[in-house]
């Protein structure tokens, strides 16, 4: 990713920062807005044709075990790239994509396309009490450090557990080394375990993709090899 290509990224993590700041009926709105802003311009972040993006969105589906998901949960999804990847992907899944751009939306589901009721998109924020579900497979990438300071990460952390079936499915992917610090709640949640966790170094911006199940419901349900 060139000097060029990383200024965006810079200037909304910093302006994040200072948002966090914000009492959280404040935060919000303000994110709504801003998403909103500045997506006012089809992808903003190139993320259709970026190759270090396509790269990390490899990356990140090579991470996860193979098996049968009905249910999957893309927590930030913007316009539906890594969407409409998931929903070639696991063709017999059903999918919910969350942001909280309503404009982003607009754009996942003309890139998605007509797939019926099988792929369907939810305005919210992750913090909301009200977003609720029971997914086989989450991920959540690039989000967190919008979120700022710790008691919004712990929660951020614990919602996301909260979407998870018994035997459930993580994924996570953000920066690294700043990924420590983000995903340091979900490895300390006694209600996960953690599979696997994998730095790539060798791009220009290192990413870390970390891995997390939920406890299986019976033994039918474990890993091959687990106890």
């Amino acid at each position: 990713m060139d000097v060029a290509a990383r200024v965006p990224d810079l200037v909304h993590r910093t302006l994040f920062r200072a948002v966090s700041l914000l009492a959280s009926g404040g935060q919000g709105p303000l994110l709504r807005t801003y998403f909103d802003w500045w997506h006012r311009n089809p992808d903003p972040w190139r993320l259709a044709t970026d190759h270090y993006e396509a790269h990390k969105y490899k990356t990140t589906l090579d991470a996860v075990p193979e098996g049968r998901y009905e249910r999957i949960l893309e927590v930030g999804c913007s316009e539906g790239v890594f969407t409409k990847l998931l929903a070639d992907a696991y063709p017999d899944a059903g999918i919910v994509g969350v942001d909280i751009s309503s404009r982003a939306l607009g754009r996942a589901r003309e890139r998605v396309g007509d797939t019926g009721s099988r792929v369907r998109f939810i305005q919210a924020d992750i913090l909301n009490p009200g977003l609720r579900g029971d997914f086989d497979l989450v991920f959540c990438a690039e989000l967190l450090y919008y979120l700022g300071r710790t008691p919004r990460l712990r929660h951020a952390s614990s919602r996301l557990t909260a979407f998870m079936r018994p035997g459930a499915h993580l994924v996570a992917v953000h920066p690294w080394p700043e990924a420590t610090r983000l995903h340091a709640f979900l490895d300390a949640d006694p209600a996960l375990s953690t599979v696997g966790n994998h730095v790539e170094r060798n791009v220009d911006r290192p990413f870390a993709v970390s891995l997390y199940r939920t406890a299986p419901r019976d033994a039918s349900d474990r890993e091959p090899g687990e106890a």
